[in-house]
């Protein structure tokens, strides 16, 4: 997987309201997706296809506790989220723009 495609598993779970409403629930710790499930009315498949995209990203990490997944936000994905975002929108100087060959073409 090129490092594109593992940003965008980042920015695809920050881009949807569902996900951010997940996160937005998921703040006040770990929950079991039956209470996420009672919460948010999704049909099972929707909340499972959602969760994925969330686990996926390493922001959410789910752990199995007998038939259900608890979920919480994950720190370290968190962070990583978070110093991705920064890293994509810092301004760098001309100088060093000048030495990228996305700058040198214009």
């Amino acid at each position: 997987m090129t490092r594109y495609a593992r940003n965008a598993k980042v920015f695809k779970a920050l881009c949807d309201e569902k996900r951010l409403r997940i996160l937005e629930i998921l703040q006040s710790g770990e929950k079991c997706v039956c209470v996420l499930f009672e919460q948010l009315a999704l049909p099972q498949s929707t909340l499972s296809y959602h969760m994925k995209i969330l686990c996926e990203s390493g922001i959410v990490q789910g752990r199995q506790e007998g038939k259900w997944t608890h979920y919480r936000i994950s720190p370290e994905g968190s962070q990583a989220a978070a110093a991705l975002l920064e890293q994509l929108t810092r301004a760098e100087s001309r100088a060093a723009c000048a030495q990228s060959a996305l700058c040198a073409q214009d």
